[in-house]
């Protein structure tokens, strides 16, 4: 499904049925993911209009009639609705697949095919996680918890890629995306690794300089105990 023809709201309703796949949720959580604790008198005839055309939209893409999209995908249930698992295929659910056979290669020793499923994971992402929707409580918990599954990857990624000596490759994986997340101790110490180990240790020790400062004055906490061991390790490796 390439892109939902929604408005705020609606698209909203179906991106957590999507991301509860298989599951039943209750009206009450669509109504507190929309408006949360502040719904309209009309909240819950509206969760039904968002439902109604949330089917429209998936009578358009699937070519399915409205009573096969009711009956088969997306299910009125005692209490809630739910959206099928079975019929449907999910980009994330071949990510995780991927991602733990691409784990289970590496701590078998077998780097080089850890690297190639690892990779064929991260290549499934095409941006931000519900990057078109309004998140609440409940959908924002997920979105940080697949971007925060996606930096893991690519902290594991730049591991493997470092020690089969792709410096390079590793430093280009990692340069965006410590950018992007300055907090992020496992990101940079990746990064520094890569760094001094390509020859590069002035740079690598400036990238500590930059995530001390970054963690100092908004947490107001030093980096871990492993940054400042490698900081350590990179000073006295001259």
């Amino acid at each position: 499904m390439n892109q939902v023809e929604l408005a705020p709201k609606p698209r909203t309703v179906f991106a957590v049925l999507l991301a509860n796949a298989g599951r039943v949720v209750p009206v009450s959580s669509l109504v507190r993911e929309v408006w949360e604790d502040d719904p309209p008198v009309s909240a819950l005839r509206n969760i039904q209009t968002y439902i109604f055309q949330s089917r429209k939209v998936l009578q358009r893409f699937t070519g399915l009639s409205a009573r096969a999209v009711a009956r088969e995908l997306l299910m009125t249930r005692p209490g809630g609705y739910v959206f099928s698992d079975r019929l449907a295929q999910f980009d994330y659910g071949a990510y995780r697949s991927l991602v733990v056979d691409g784990r289970g290669m590496i701590r078998r020793g077998d780097d080089a095919e850890g690297l190639t499923i690892l990779s064929r994971a991260l290549a499934i992402w095409r941006g931000p996680a519900f990057v078109d929707v309004t998140t609440r409580a409940a959908l924002e918990a997920q979105r940080r918890e697949l971007e925060e599954s996606k930096l893991g990857v690519l902290e594991d990624l730049s591991d493997v890629k470092i020690r089969l000596g792709m410096y390079h490759e590793a430093i280009a994986d990692l340069a965006v995306p410590v950018f992007e997340h300055p907090l992020h101790e496992g990101l940079h110490c990746q990064y520094m690794r890569a760094l001094s180990m390509s020859g590069d240790r002035v740079r690598a020790l400036d990238v500590f300089g930059r995530l001390r400062l970054n963690l100092v004055s908004d947490l107001g906490i030093e980096p871990g105990i492993p940054v400042q061991k490698l900081q350590y390790t990179i000073l006295n490796s001259g």
